[in-house]
This record gives structure tokens, sequence and C-alpha cells, in this order.
């Protein structure tokens, strides 16, 4: 019902050191910024095998190179917003919240001539702390989002694992989740950081031929630096540098392979066409 067999790659336009909780979101250490140089590898390879993508674009990134919103959106993929600070919703006041969105949006308007209809919170970090999230959205255009993750520790394994309507007073959002596999007791993360490049392949496949039966998309998400293995880190603690980047392995080969095997199009396209049936 949901689905016309297209799926979505969608791509967390952030530089290698920002990762939340911190304390710092903007300002390249040593100005060693390595996005753009990562980006330009994911675009030769989605044009190498004709697919398009949706770009979650961090305002902060865009300001700080203002081509590259441009260069992205030129080759037909869409840009959307991942906020502007790459701070955790729930260190965000409502204000503060919309002063980001705003202008975030306001640099991708500029950038582009388009105006963003998506977002997708910094670390899935859309929960009961932010109540308002939704509701502003919707305000404010955005047709849909991509925040709610189906997994432990956070979003939980009770939310749905395919897309869904959120009502709110300034009308509805649709809201489109990352692909995970469904276990007795609990999701895995195969649809994108570390678990997409951990888990076997297999699985991963026979999780998007499950959720085809269950007529909905596979949402799968990574970060530039993905393509970087040989790319700076930060000196985090072992699980926090683990959650964070995952292995010195580049998603690339495997990427290749879901796009020779499956289609791909934006999360722009696909809820465009439910609007449009509905």
């Amino acid at each position: 019902m949901l689905s016309s067999g297209n799926h979505v790659l969608t791509v967390d336009v952030e530089d290698w050191y920002h990762i939340c909780g911190i304390g710092e979101h903007a300002l390249a250490p040593s100005g060693l910024s390595r996005v753009r140089s990562n980006v330009e590898k994911l675009l030769s390879l989605l044009d190498i095998h004709k697919c398009k993508a949706t770009f979650f674009m961090l305002g902060s990134v865009a300001e700080s190179d203002p081509e590259l919103a441009p260069a992205i959106f030129a080759k037909g993929h869409e840009i959307a917003s991942h906020g502007y600070s790459h701070r955790l919703l729930p260190e965000l006041s409502e204000h503060q919240f919309l002063e980001e969105l705003l202008l975030t949006e306001r640099i991708l308007t500029e950038q582009t001539g388009k105006r963003p209809i998506g977002f997708r919170a910094p670390q899935w970090s859309v929960s009961s702390k932010t109540p308002w999230i939704f509701n502003l959205l919707a305000e404010n255009g955005y047709i849909y989002d991509s925040s709610c993750n189906p997994l432990p520790f956070i979003g939980g394994n009770a939310l749905n694992r395919h897309p869904y309507m959120i009502a709110t007073p300034h009308g509805t959002l649709w809201e489109l989740p990352p692909l995970v596999t469904p276990l007795r007791f609990i999701n895995l993360p195969v649809g994108g950081g570390w678990g997409f490049r951990l888990f076997p392949m297999a699985m991963i496949k026979a999780t998007i031929k499950r959720y085809e039966r269950e007529q909905a998309p596979a949402v799968f998400y990574l970060h530039p630096r993905e393509l970087d293995p040989e790319g700076p880190r930060l000196p985090l603690a072992p699980l926090k540098k683990f959650v964070s980047y995952g292995m010195r392995t580049d998603a690339s080969p495997r990427l290749s392979l879901l796009m020779e095997r499956f289609r791909f199009t934006t999360l722009e396209s696909l809820v465009t066409e439910w609007l449009s049936a509905s």
C-alpha cells in the first residue's frame, strides 16, 4: 500500500567530528574538514548506479561550504534539513530549535533555490522530552520527518518500523523510520551506521525483501565519514567511539551491492506520491 517497490538511501551530511554529546558542534579541529571530499565520493557512486538519494544537510556545514548543497542538488538529489548545530534536541529549548530550523531552512533555500520539506534530528533524538517537535515541523510547512528510530536505547522497540502519519494541530506529518531487522525481543540496526557495515549482507537483503512483502520502503542512512575509513577520529571512550564511528571499513562496496539489486528514490518522491494518492 505504501511502497511502489522503491527504497531510500539517506545521507546525514556532517563531518567526522560531528559527534553528539561532546560539547563541540560547529568547528573542525585544526580546520580538518573532510565532508566535501567524502560527499564527492558518494555522488560519484550514485552517478555510477544512476540512483537518487536524500541528503539531510547540517546547516553549519552548508554555511561553511556554500557550494556543497548546490552541487548535491544539481545532481538531482533531495536536500533536506538536519538542523544547524548538531546538538541533541533535548539540549535545545523549543525556541532554540525553531531558530535553528529556520536558519538552516534559509541557508539551504538561498543556496539551492528550493525550500526543504523534510527533517532529521541528530542522533535520532526525538523523544518524550521534545513533545513540540512534530507540531513545529508541521506548522512551518514540513511534510515529513525521519527522526524516530525503532531501536533499543534510542527510540525504542515499540516504535513503528514502517512509515506512518502523525497528527498535529497544524496538519499531518509523515514519519519515516530507518530499516531495522526485527527479532523476537529486539530490533537490529542493519539500516545504517556501524550495523550496516557489521551485520551479514544476507541478513540485510532478507530484511529488505521482508519490507517489500509488507509493502514498505527500506530507509537506509549513512554519514560521509563512512566512505573514509582512514579518516581522523576523535579520542572518545571505546563504546562511544564504536557507536559513533564503527569499524574502519568503507561502506561503498555494500552500497554498490544494494544499488545493483534494489531500486532507490528520495523521501520527497515517496511522500509526494503518497500524498497524491490520498
